[in-house]
């Protein structure tokens, strides 16, 4: 069998061992004679799969006892709704800062349900290749959140900084986060948020599961007839389990805390590779003539690295022959075009300096 390495976006790349283990327990989980995907989500044996996962999510991010983990379905698209059905069901705005796609996404979404939304501010004007600094936020005077998203995986524009900001009345507006393309990429201060929300096809597990981080002081703010399944408040009360959950995608998940754990040695190693492998790529292209990055150097994306061809006419021949060499899911988003590398955590730095090395040959051969 082979492997190739896989730089797609999402869904993307797992961990070899998390596969293999897999694979080895997929007909029979610990000698109970069946797979995980046949358990009742309400047995035994699956609320230890459960607990113990939300367990190790919670270890690696150091998540105060003040919050509740959520493992839900429909995607972080499905939060864009979610959110401010919860968080705006007592009045006042969602505020927003608009990096990219998929903060407008989210927006928009806002917007399409009938809420109230102010943008705090926009990296439209740059062409989104730079985020707005701290100082140039300008929240509502009635805002009930700020709404941002850590890693617009499309643009690969990354935030540097942890936005912080207070209302004219002195109220600390809390933050909500879309953290779909940066989640366990390395340690953040979970306390800084009252919302943190992921779409798990990234780096936490296959596609079909979404993990909510939020601020028990939010739960409960949702009108009253909103969908059973869209109330924070209920779904936490329940476990996640309101209804069948997506049990397989939340026991991979488990397995990708483990490893997160157990083999890396957590999110502080889990960083530094990270940054090993982002810092060798962009090197690669910014001493190149034929490749390059749009983004300001301070909000390059580690996760999400795209570059375009000085001549656009060898795009082709470059995904071509990347595939080839096995260098897989190299086209960039359709809406930007050129090349984009997704670096998550559980794509290799061997994978990395194969495509750098594949980079420069082509160069040679044909910039």
């Amino acid at each position: 069998m082979t492997r190739h390495y896989n730089f797609c976006a999402g869904p993307a790349a797992l961990p070899v061992a998390v596969l293999e283990r897999a694979r080895e327990e997929l007909l029979d989980y610990q000698g109970r004679g069946l797979s995980v995907m046949e358990m009742s989500h309400r047995s035994d044996e699956f609320i230890a799969i459960a607990e113990r996962a939300e367990a190790d999510f919670r270890h690696l991010l150091s998540v105060p006892d003040n919050y509740r983990v959520l493992f839900l379905q429909g995607g972080a698209s499905m939060q864009f709704a979610m959110l401010p059905m919860n968080l705006l069901g007592q009045g006042g705005s969602g505020n927003f800062i608009q990096t990219g796609i998929w903060g407008k996404k989210a927006l928009n979404e806002a917007k399409h349900l009938g809420f109230d939304c102010h943008v705090v501010a926009s990296s439209e004007s740059n062409g989104h290749t730079a985020v707005p600094a701290q100082d140039e936020l300008r929240v509502s005077a009635d805002a009930a959140y700020l709404h941002y998203t850590s890693n617009e995986t499309i643009g690969g524009l990354e935030f540097d900084y942890t936005p912080h900001i207070q209302r004219a009345d002195g109220a600390h507006v809390p933050l909500v986060c879309d953290m779909s393309s940066n989640i366990l990429s390395g340690p953040i201060d979970v306390s800084e948020f009252g919302v943190i929300y992921a779409g798990a096809q990234k780096n936490i597990g296959p596609a079909g599961l979404t993990l909510v981080v939020v601020r028990d002081d939010l739960l409960g703010k949702a009108r009253a007839n909103i969908p059973s399944l869209f109330d924070y408040q209920m779904l936490a009360d329940a476990g996640s389990m309101v209804n069948t959950p997506p049990t397989y995608a939340w026991y991979l998940a488990g397995l990708v805390f483990q490893w997160l754990k157990d083999d890396i040695g957590g999110l502080a190693a889990m960083d530094a590779i990270n940054q090993r492998k982002a810092d060798k790529l962009y090197a690669a292209i910014d001493a190149s003539e034929l490749y390059s990055n749009p983004i300001a150097k301070a909000n390059r994306s580690r996760m999400n690295v795209p570059f375009v061809l000085a001549d656009s006419a060898l795009d082709k021949a470059f995904l071509q022959q990347a595939d080839a060499a096995g260098l897989l899911n190299l086209k960039g988003h359709r809406s930007v075009g050129g090349m984009r590398a997704s670096l998550y955590n559980a794509v290799p730095e061997s994978a990395v300096d194969a495509l750098i090395a594949f980079m420069a040959d082509f160069e040679k051969t044909r910039g």
